[in-house]
C-alpha cells in the first residue's frame, strides 16, 4: 500500500507540475488503484466490526487498510478462549 500510495503521489505531483508519467505505466496504476480501492473498503468493514472484538475501530481499520484481507481474517477468526 505504501508503495501505491507512492504511485499515486507521484502521479499528483506530475499533474501539477505538468510533467509526464510514462504512459507504459498507465496499466500499473489501473491495478494500485483498484487494489487501493479495495484495500479501503476491507479498512472500512473492519472499523465497522472491530468494536464488536473488543479493537478499536480507527486503529484496526487502519491497520487492515494497509495489511488487506490478512487483518479481516485476523479480525474474523476463530477466538481462542
Amino acid at each position: 500500500m505504501v508503495s501505491a500510495m507512492g504511485l499515486e503521489l507521484w502521479n499528483l505531483y506530475a499533474q501539477l507540475t505538468n510533467s509526464q508519467v510514462p504512459e507504459t505505466l498507465t496499466p500499473v496504476f489501473w491495478v494500485e488503484r483498484f487494489a487501493v480501492t479495495i484495500h479501503f473498503v476491507e479498512g472500512i468493514i473492519a472499523a465497522f466490526y472491530a468494536p464488536s472484538r473488543n479493537k478499536m475501530p480507527i486503529q484496526y481499520g487502519t491497520y487492515t487498510f494497509f495489511v488487506g484481507t490478512v487483518g479481516l481474517l485476523e479480525l474474523f477468526g476463530k477466538e481462542d478462549d
